[in-house]
């Protein structure tokens, strides 16, 4: 079976902009692979270069066997593209816009009635289908742009950054229907800014910078390559954090060394055999008589995965910061005798 997308070299230039700058990507069939990047990375310019909406400047790339230089057309019959904004027309029905998609793909009148009423049904739109566009939700003209892309029953469908502007509730409806989608056999490749989304729908995650792929993996494999996991304590109090700390550091600390944010009552520690360590950290702070409101073992996340490679925080739906990225809790490294110092 050939690969779901082999890219060699790809460069994109827009007059001083390099927006792929020798991208090298293989992408297997038979998962959900996540393109993760910040705003310029090459996400969207590598995502319409596989619709084949533009040609690279040099590289070769092929969708499902086919070059999509020399076999556009064929590589069009194959592949669904939901873009970054809902393209639907507000005066139609669901239902309606559906069955024009459907048309447009060569469907008799039929065949696309059928096609849509069986794509509405599998986007949980069929109730809604026969009320007009303008009249629906952000999150339900998402799921409808989706089902549009379905109509032709594409065998891959790229989708550029999806959830994009959506509320809570209508993400987690329309991740619903992408995992509905690939577990019913349809490829799927989709961009995204934000580390949970690439977290809960990917097997695979590639991160871009810079028009390059800097990393690719099961979230899992990245995530191991951050550092270790740490334990992390919320006391009900400041001084439990201080104490908290110190029970830890005695541990045995790894890596960067303890954690300890009094404001937010926590410390942390990395350790490089959590499940292992768990349970003398517990009965520690117990003797210790630190009020314990929760412990934890945690993973390395995907931010910290991005972080570490780019220097960049990816995106947090709703974040606010400088230059659009989320701003992080302030923490402190203590030693010993400044955990000492932090209790008197």
């Amino acid at each position: 079976m050939p690969d779901l997308i082999e890219a060699r070299g790809l460069v994109k230039r827009f007059r001083k902009v390099v927006a792929l700058d020798g991208l090298d990507l293989r992408v297997p069939a038979g998962q959900v692979t996540a393109v993760l990047g910040p705003n310029g990375a090459g996400k969207t310019t590598f995502v319409r270069a596989v619709a084949t909406l533009l040609r690279p400047d040099a590289g070769r790339l092929n969708v499902l066997g086919h070059d999509t230089a020399r076999d556009t057309m064929a590589v069009r019959r194959l592949i669904g593209l939901a873009g970054q904004s809902a393209a639907v027309e507000p005066t139609m029905t669901g239902r309606e816009n559906l069955v024009m998609v459907a048309r447009l793909y060569g469907r008799s009148r039929k065949e696309a009635r059928q096609r849509a009423a069986d794509v509405l049904e599998r986007i949980g739109l069929a109730a809604s289908a026969d009320r007009p566009v303008k009249t629906y939700s952000g999150g339900m003209r998402r799921r409808l742009d989706l089902g549009a892309s379905l109509v032709g029953a594409p065998r891959l469908l790229v989708m550029d950054e999806p959830t994009t502007g959506l509320d809570p509730r209508s993400r987690t409806e329309l991740w619903d229907a992408i995992r509905d989608l690939a577990a019913s056999g349809t490829e799927v490749l989709l961009t995204t800014q934000y580390l949970d989304e690439a977290d809960q729908l990917a097997q695979r995650v590639v991160i871009v910078e810079a028009g390059k792929v800097i990393a690719e993996g099961t979230p899992a494999e990245l995530k191991s390559r951050v550092g270790l996991d740490r334990i992390e304590v919320h006391t009900r109090d400041a001084a439990g954090a201080a104490t908290a700390a110190t029970v830890l550091a005695a541990l045995g600390a790894e890596g960067d060394g303890v954690e300890v944010d009094l404001a937010m009552r926590r410390a942390s520690v990395p350790c490089s055999d959590g499940p292992g360590l768990l349970p003398a950290a517990t009965a520690g702070l117990v003797a210790a008589g630190v009020e314990i409101e929760d412990l934890t073992l945690r993973r390395p996340t995907l931010d910290e995965v991005f972080m570490a490679l780019t220097g960049h925080h990816t995106q947090s739906p709703g974040s606010e910061g400088e230059k659009g990225r989320p701003k992080r809790a302030h923490t402190e490294q203590m030693g010993p005798k400044q955990m000492e110092g932090a209790l008197r």
